[in-house]
């Protein structure tokens, strides 16, 4: 079994989200979402145009408040009345094709049945020229090491931590360019609030000596997909200064001498 697919994720989406939530407010959920928040907010800013879509992360919180874009959508994994939020499965987006300017994966290719195919359907309603952010957990750090530990259950240990390499590779093959990495989430996996007290003084450090081995990595990724051009009739008429009527087929061009 590949790393797109693992048993980890493999319970209802329902029971997921809720595993996701009640972790996200936790201590320990709480300060990732803040130490992460820091990186991501300065890239946030870097994102343009009209619709901005963020999937994966706690159906609660929205991590793309901070987005000056004007249309923020997010769906949920199942119905709750009072999330306000449309259910949508996210390997399967209701949207069309190149109509969202920027996507937010906020660690949805961690959880997700199917990363690959995810991954795949975010590009695909990503506009040319769009941009992706991508927040996932780095398995060369601290957090990485924890999870051995963990037996890989529970949030986040039950995750992928696919690896900022791999991640790199796949978007590649979709034509994504990356444009920056960053790195959040530099002090260890504690849970005790005592100790996460600390958090803040670890990640001024670790971004301060740029470290690789932060707990999350960040990808600012850029669509390189070019757009599909209307094409023009055959022969094209045009009027040159002179009166002369002159013509463009294709590329080229043919001009009547006066």
């Amino acid at each position: 079994m590949n790393a797109a697919q693992r048993p980890e994720t493999a319970m209802s989406p329902q029971r997921l989200a809720e595993l996701i939530d009640d972790w996200f407010r936790s201590s320990q959920g709480s300060a990732t979402a803040r130490a992460e928040a820091q990186v991501v907010k300065p890239l946030l800013k870097q994102l343009f145009g009209y619709r901005i879509l963020q999937l994966g992360g706690s159906g609660n919180r929205s991590f793309i408040e901070d987005s000056s874009l004007y249309h923020k959508i997010r769906f949920s994994h199942c119905y709750r009345p009072k999330s306000g939020l449309a259910v949508a499965n996210a390997e399967e987006l209701p949207l069309a094709a190149d109509s969202v300017d920027a996507v937010v994966l906020y660690h949805a290719l961690d959880f997700a049945s199917d990363s690959h195919r995810l991954l795949r359907e975010a590009s695909r309603v990503l506009r040319p020229g769009g941009r992706m952010l991508i927040v996932g957990f780095n398995p060369y750090s601290s957090w990485g090491l924890w999870r051995l530990f963990r037996r890989r259950t529970g949030i986040p240990w039950g995750g992928r931590f696919i690896a900022p390499g791999r991640v790199a590779d796949w978007l590649r093959l979709l034509d994504l360019r990356v444009d920056t990495i960053r790195y959040g989430l530099h002090f260890f996996p504690v849970r005790m609030k005592p100790l996460l007290r600390f958090a803040r003084g670890w990640e001024r450090i670790g971004q301060r000596i740029n470290s690789p081995f932060g707990g999350a990595y960040i990808v600012l990724c850029v669509n390189q997909v070019a757009p599909i051009r209307p094409v023009m009739d055959k022969w094209l008429p045009l009027r040159a200064r002179s009166g002369t009527m002159v013509a463009i087929e294709g590329r080229g061009a043919r001009f009547r001498k006066p």
